[in-house]
């Protein structure tokens, strides 16, 4: 009765029954034949190692790496014919090799296990996936260092709470961007540093009684050092979920971007036009033109974060040193890091197309009281009020203004003076948002000549 039941809950799909249903949970080739060029890397420096240490013959080793470049040729050539049976690309990539250069591939496995050669595949294929996160990095902080030199001087408004604030430059604006991306930057560098230690020769958990030479296949793939501690070896996964924290961190940075530039492509805002190879019309609406890249952008956010989640929870409860759990390891791992690639390229396209319409941008400075600061400023530095008092009197010329339905520098000297008699006309010279801005010369500040220098200094970071 039972058996009957559980096959009609499975259904058609495991016909076969129990047995299907394990082949089915258990074989990972589906996915891990991503990591094929990585497997056959790992096994030809090991096959190297292997016959320089004189464990197996030069012959054999000769005759395994020509059978792995057949491999990765049918392979790369879409012709290999992949088997759930044989569960992974381990033993995929093994069993055609064995059918290619016969008894020979049965010594390729000598003194390693498929635990440590999938951390060496898996180390490998995301050492990659660091190197084009910084790629993609790097171009789009290049794109925004060309925003931001071309427009280091045309005024727009800064916001706190979405509320205008203060008068900022669009240089300074990107900039700050570009420092965002920058920290990214330096996070993908420092883990792809940390975790470039070679798995490869721990074998099953415990190392091995062979006579091998990690340092040779360590270096042979490019890692640093083997790693020190077989345990550690085999069941380590920091280095994954390391790239999801980064790339969380990186995708939640481009979705701000992404969110500000959905924002400032409307018709309410009009501060940038998006090219037509990044935005969409509507259907039934020849009017719109969608920011769609922008908005899927801001979303990609959720796949990531909710990778790097999935993998801390697979990874919580495991006890040292290898459980099957850890197959569960690379599916998020592969989809997180398409994404994060795929929005980083999206992004620099978008940064590289846009146009920021000054004319707006300039308009939007000038209005919702923007220079407030610069003259509650003025009070402190040339009449020398406490700040709490000069934030009164300003507050109270704000209100002034919004009667009178204009904005600050509207207001006459009279006005002016009505809230403090010793303002004078020289006040006027900090209320233009020209003004404003071309005052924060502070290290960092909006100043444009501060954001030619910010420009400058990042060019020569990142060369």
């Amino acid at each position: 009765m039972t058996d009957t039941t559980s096959n009609k809950m499975w259904g058609g799909r495991f016909a076969a029954g129990p047995d299907a249903i394990m082949e089915a949970i258990n074989a990972s080739i589906s996915f891990d034949q991503r990591m094929a060029a990585q497997d056959i890397a790992g096994s030809r420096a090991h096959a190297a190692m292997l016959a320089a240490q004189d464990i197996i013959s030069d012959s054999d080793a000769d005759a395994i790496r020509k059978g792995l470049l057949t491999v990765l040729s049918e392979i790369e050539g879409g012709t290999f014919a992949y088997s759930t049976a044989l569960e992974d690309i381990h033993m995929n990539v093994e069993a055609r090799l064995k059918e290619v250069i016969g008894e020979p591939a049965g010594r390729l496995h000598t003194g390693r296990s498929r635990n440590d050669q999938v951390a060496t595949d898996f180390k490998l294929w995301t050492r990659d996936q660091f190197d084009a996160a910084e790629s993609g990095l790097l171009a789009l902080i290049k794109a925004l260092l060309g925003q931001a030199e071309a427009g280091a001087d045309w005024v727009m408004p800064g916001f706190t709470h979405l509320q205008t604030a203060q008068p900022v430059t669009w240089g300074h604006h990107m900039m700050a961007y570009v420092e965002m991306f920058g920290r990214d930057l330096s996070r993908m560098r420092d883990a792809r540093a940390r975790m470039n230690e070679s798995p490869l020769g721990a074998a099953a958990l415990a190392g091995t009684s062979f006579p091998i030479d990690r340092d040779m296949t360590a270096q042979a793939l490019g890692f640093d050092r083997p790693a020190a501690n077989s345990l550690d070896a085999v069941s380590d996964r920091d280095f994954a979920l390391e790239f999801l924290s980064a790339a969380s961190i990186c995708a939640m940075h481009l979705s701000r971007f992404a969110e500000e530039l959905v924002i400032w492509s409307s018709a309410q805002f009009r501060f940038v036009t998006l090219s037509d190879r990044f935005s969409t019309g509507s259907s039934i609406m020849p009017q719109k033109k969608n920011p769609d890249a922008a908005e899927l952008i801001r979303a990609k956010i959720g796949r990531i974060m909710g990778a790097n989640v999935a993998l801390m929870m697979v990874m919580k409860g495991l006890p040292l040193a290898y459980s099957k759990d850890m197959q569960e390891d690379k599916e998020q791992v592969f989809d997180a890091a398409d994404n994060l690639m795929l929005a980083l390229a999206a992004m620099e396209g978008m940064v590289k197309d846009m146009s920021a319409n000054r004319e707006s941008l300039a308009a939007a400075a000038g209005s919702g009281f923007s220079t407030a600061t610069d003259l509650a400023d003025w009070l402190v530095r040339v009449l020398g009020l406490p700040f709490r008092d000069a934030h009164h009197i300003t507050g109270s010329l704000v209100a002034l203004a919004e009667q009178n339905g204009c904005d600050l520098p509207d207001l006459t000297l009279e006005q002016m003076q009505s809230a403090h008699g010793d303002i004078t006309a020289d006040v006027f010279d900090v209320l233009g948002v020209e003004n404003s801005v071309n005052s924060r010369m502070s290290y960092g500040g909006t100043a444009p000549a501060q954001v030619r220098t910010q420009v400058a200094r990042w060019k020569g970071i990142i060369g």
